[in-house]
């Protein structure tokens, strides 16, 4: 949301919006989670902070069909094209896609209110998370786009040949450097001094990231997200979109964890530890994954592995070779856009990683 204002002209990284803690909008009372503080915030404050209201306001301004025209381009709402069979679409809403989406002239008609939650990434917003990173990597290479890939290679078992499987480049985005640079500037400071920090202290490496959730019913007039959190089915998932390392962008990623509330608290711990993974070759000690699938980790506990040293799940003897690679590659220089799988031995989670990086 934040790259659309800066890229469609609507909003300035300066622009102060005073922020309550509620914005109310068409009789109604769009709220802010518990830890969000009131006062006044510019873009990079109400990234850092993650401003309900600062993108409630922003999603009213810019309307939905704006929004659309300018998430559309970073693949959103629309199949990467991945090699993996089963993809699916999912939603961008826009005026025209309500009008597809549903046959009942009420429901296609487009009411200003539903406006208001996509700025935040909810109400008819219905995205993969490899659309997620695939955006976020767009967003970390300046505009470069890649068609994400499984396979990195095929290997001719008879000949004993590999031949590498490049990813399509696309048409690079005309992103304006000193935006993308806002962006950046902003996502890094979430983890020093925002709602991941606690997440990445001591990390060998810097990142940039957005912590976020996802809901997974909705509130009816009145209800409030604390009446319905003690049913673990209603609870909202938790999010987390990141890119490392920071000066020089080489991998990005999105991590959802089902029910599990807050990002900062279930999907930023697995997103640091991937990045433990792939940048530095460690492997989590077997007390911080235990304090991770709980959901009950910040920074990583406990003496982490050299992940040359563990055994993949499931094979006896084998080695996470595939960390020790990618943190050879990192040292020798930035890698190319978007090619890298997740890691194998990644905490239980959904995670979708891409080479090269919510609201």
């Amino acid at each position: 949301m934040a790259m659309a204002a800066l890229n469609s002209g609507k909003r300035a990284p300066g622009t102060i919006v005073m922020d309550n803690l509620i914005y109310s909008f068409g009789g109604r009372n769009f709220g802010s989670p518990e830890t969000d503080r009131p006062g006044p915030k510019d873009m990079r404050l109400a990234i850092v902070g993650s401003s309900n209201v600062y993108f409630y306001s922003l999603a009213n301004e810019m309307g939905v069909d704006l929004i659309h025209d300018e998430l559309e381009p970073f693949g959103l709402g629309r199949r990467t094209e991945i090699d993996l069979q089963g993809e699916v679409t999912g939603d961008l809403p826009s005026t025209a896609w309500k009008r597809k989406k549903f046959r009942k002239p009420e429901q296609q008609r487009w009411y200003a209110g539903e406006t208001i939650s996509l700025g935040i990434g909810q109400g008819y917003n219905n995205f993969t998370m490899l659309q997620l990173a695939n955006a976020y990597a767009t967003v970390a290479s300046g505009g470069q786009r890649f068609k994400p890939r499984l396979v990195r290679e095929i290997e001719d078992v008879v000949k004993h040949e590999r031949r590498r499987v490049a990813s399509d480049a696309l048409e690079a985005l005309p992103l304006k450097p000193a935006d993308v640079q806002v962006i950046l500037s902003a996502m890094h400071g979430v983890t020093v001094e925002g709602t991941s920090r606690a997440v990445f202290m001591g990390a060998p490496y810097t990142s940039g990231g957005k912590t976020g959730t996802a809901q997974a019913v909705g509130l009816r007039a009145g209800e409030k997200y604390k009446d319905i959190k003690a049913d673990e089915r209603k609870r909202d998932h938790s999010l987390y979109v990141a890119f490392a390392p920071a000066e020089a962008p080489s991998i990005a990623l999105a991590v959802i964890v089902e029910n599990a509330g807050w990002g900062s608290t279930s999907a930023a711990p697995i997103a640091r530890r991937v990045f433990d993974y792939l940048l530095t070759g460690q492997y989590p000690s077997e007390e911080d994954i235990l304090l991770t699938q709980q959901g009950k980790s910040s920074a990583p506990v406990g003496k982490p592995r050299v992940a040359l040293e563990v055994p993949l799940p499931g094979q006896q003897g084998a080695s996470a070779t595939g960390a020790a690679s990618a943190a050879s590659a990192q040292a020798s220089g930035p890698m190319p856009a978007k090619r890298l799988a997740p890691p194998a031995a990644a905490p239980a989670a959904s995670v979708s990683a891409a080479q090269g990086a919510s609201r």
